[in-house]
């Protein structure tokens, strides 16, 4: 394995090292740093260029990603980091506290809409606009379109 020399370690990455570094397409590296999840800035060339901190941010974004996180929250946790830093084990202790509790919710709400998707699907009638259980004389329909019952399951288990 060859070694990496000490000035290697300081040199920023282009867009497309960092993509290769963290496993993701240069297009999400851009995303990211549109988003504010991550900083870079323009080289004399004006090319893209990212510490490589970056990569540990962008590690932590693909992991709260694969927990369902919505960006905002991913967001927000980063933007909690004091002064911008590298986040430490201290600090993915705290952020990943604050989002087990946001990935127990939603397995919660998870396990209550399958147990309904099984008693649905039991009745018979295999549909859910004239379901005489789930939404008796198309009641729902006032309401606006989309999944009302299960957004109204899901604020009312908040």
């Amino acid at each position: 394995m060859a070694r990496i020399a000490p000035d290697e370690t300081d040199r920023p990455l282009s867009a497309g090292q960092l993509a290769v570094r963290s496993g993701v397409a240069v297009s999400t590296i851009h995303f990211y740093e549109a988003k504010g999840l991550i900083k870079g800035w323009r080289s004399a060339g004006n090319q893209r260029r990212y510490s490589r901190d970056v990569l540990r941010r962008v590690a932590i974004i693909k992991v709260a990603q694969r927990l369902g996180l919505p960006l905002a929250m991913i967001k927000s946790a980063i933007d909690s980091l004091p002064g911008g830093r590298t986040p430490t084990a201290r600090d993915w202790k705290r952020l990943s506290a604050g989002w087990r509790t946001e990935v127990d919710r939603r397995i919660e709400l998870l396990q209550k809409l399958r147990g309904q998707l099984d008693g649905c699907i039991g009745c018979g009638c295999l549909s859910l606009k004239i379901c005489a259980l789930r939404n008796p004389g198309d009641r729902v329909s006032d309401e606006g379109s989309g999944p009302i019952l299960m957004e109204r399951s899901a604020s009312a288990d908040r």
